[in-house]
């Protein structure tokens, strides 16, 4: 049963005074949205500001408490996705909804399938999944299960996903956060094509940039609340993260020149398998890193960075070379040994970070709660854990409905990487290795997460900063390393290159030869 507005609505979608309520935290709190057909409506706020909680209730996974939906005017109900997908609204969720044991086809279609006299016809799934990759340039191997794909390709699958239903309002939940520099530019111009041909289009982003560079309009939200729309034409980056965060926010990071001192990471030929072909995922590399500098190791994304990271802290087993941590061989220990002596903010925090059904506390104690301070007799000390929880949930700002015994599962992605950042950094370990540690943190927290980074260096404590962020390879570290097809092709120091150089290395065009650094064809 729909209610016709009185008269015809400018708006394809319009969320009037939405409320959410989560145990202990009012998520969206009496929220008006509106998006214009054909329009790039992007949706502004800090980590846990209810960006995603508002999307998901137009995508039927939450039921409001208050409000209600239109479409082109009508007053509509969406109680669950397959509502949303009948009213041909999408969604590219920020952590993804992917099957890791089937193929990437598979994915694609799950759901939507085409059946003939009950068999399941899969031709012409291809072929429209094909023509839909080499249109929009998300090529992948549709044939490649999803757990042996990189977390780029990934997010690949599931915008396919979206564009194969047929869908005229996209959501895009924090879509870029796992692509590289170039797949996001081209994510921007598929985004601007579709609007062009009239799909109406709501983006989530915390980067600024891509805001500036592709929307129409922004609506930004702090703390649940409404705080304004404005048209993107009118405003700039720093009046947008001064609405989001409430405050003035400094976009550059701020730091002294770096001092060096002994080294604490040594890697000498390493080499890791790949796990999808029949050679070297890593290549024969080589690099140290000093107490009191970052170093970072850059590159687009399925070039190895992945899985040195793996061979490093052991995930995966190497197959020559050695590391030496603190002139120690850990080549061949175990990862409970190598974590004792490493911390770890690891690319996927789902997989990695986190055990999503614990608690918040539990969840900051995982590799601590062995310790005489967390235990007495075998039995966990559960005051000095909350304790402990409590005061890395204050310093942290890790926003939880309630606290220290929120269910991880529950709380935003911003929020879970501010946990694992809290957790890692105070366990004050002599080598840092940060895998895209800002990944889905609006602007105020990523100026905290360099800061303290940036205190960890100046401390003495050596940082291997693994990035995709094109302007934070360029302002964080010290040295960057690029990374191309499992090799390290090119050393620089940040002041003596510029991006479109790094570029060129990064895709292969260009590289140092391995004495000497010189580049080839010089």
């Amino acid at each position: 049963m729909s209610e016709r507005s009185p008269e015809t609505s400018e708006y394809v979608i319009e969320m009037n005074h939405i409320t959410k309520v989560f145990p202990g935290i009012v998520a969206n709190d009496d929220i008006t949205l509106q998006l214009r057909k054909g329009e790039i409506h992007a949706l502004l706020g800090e980590n846990g500001a209810g960006k995603s909680t508002l999307m998901s209730v137009l995508f039927g996974l939450y039921k409001p408490e208050k409000g209600e939906i239109r479409k082109n005017g009508q007053v509509v109900k969406i109680d669950d996705p397959n509502d949303a997908t009948a009213l041909h609204i999408g969604m590219v969720h920020q952590h993804f909804k992917l099957v890791d044991v089937f193929t990437v086809l598979d994915n694609i279609i799950l759901g939507a399938e085409d059946t003939r006299f009950g068999f399941l016809s899969k031709k012409a799934a291809r072929q429209k999944v094909q023509a839909l990759s080499d249109k929009y340039g998300l090529k992948i191997d549709l044939d490649a299960k999803i757990e042996d794909i990189t977390v780029g390709m990934q997010q690949r699958v599931e915008i396919l996903k979206m564009l194969y239903r047929d869908n005229e309002i996209l959501i895009f939940d924090e879509p870029t956060a796992v692509l590289t520099p170039q797949e996001i530019d081209e994510l921007m111009q598929i985004m601007k094509n579709l609007a062009a041909e009239g799909k109406s289009i709501l983006f989530i982003s915390h980067k600024l940039n891509e805001i500036m560079q592709v929307s129409d309009r922004v609506t930004v939200l702090r703390k649940g609340k409404y705080i304004g729309t404005v048209n993107t034409a009118d405003t700039n980056k720093q009046e947008l993260s001064d609405m989001m965060v409430g405050r003035s926010v400094q976009l550059e990071v701020s730091k002294e020149e770096a001092h060096p001192g002994e080294t604490v990471l040594e890697v000498s030929h390493f080499c890791v398998p790949s796990r999808i072909h029949n050679r070297n995922a890593v290549n024969d590399v080589s690099f140290t890193v000093r107490a009191g500098e970052i170093v970072c190791i850059a590159g687009i994304d399925g070039n190895g960075q992945t899985d040195f990271i793996y061979g490093l802290t052991g995930l995966e087993k190497s197959n020559g070379g050695t590391v030496k941590l603190c002139g120690q061989d850990i080549t061949h220990q175990s990862i409970k040994k190598r974590g004792e002596n490493m911390s770890h903010i690891p690319e996927d925090r789902h997989k990695h970070g986190l055990i999503l059904d614990f608690t918040l506390e539990q969840n900051m104690v995982l590799q601590r709660f062995m310790e005489p301070r967390f235990q007495r007799g075998k039995f966990i000390r559960f005051q000095e854990v909350r304790s402990y929880a409590e005061q890395l949930i204050k310093e942290y700002d890790v926003r939880s409905g309630q606290g220290p015994v929120t269910k991880v599962r529950s709380m935003s992605g911003g929020n879970q990487q501010k946990a694992i950042i809290a957790r890692e950094l105070d366990r004050d370990k002599k080598l840092i290795v940060a895998v895209q540690p800002t990944r889905g943190l609006d602007v105020g927290a990523i100026e905290g997460v360099h800061s303290r980074l940036v205190a960890e260096r100046d401390a003495g404590k050596a940082v291997l900063l693994v990035s995709l962020e094109l302007d934070e390879v360029m302002s964080l570290p010290d040295r960057i390393l690029v990374m191309y097809e499992g090799e390290i092709v090119g050393e620089f120091r940040p002041e003596d290159t510029n991006i479109q150089e790094l570029g060129l290395y990064m895709t292969g065009a260009r590289r140092q030869a391995k004495e000497g650094g010189k580049k080839d064809g010089e």
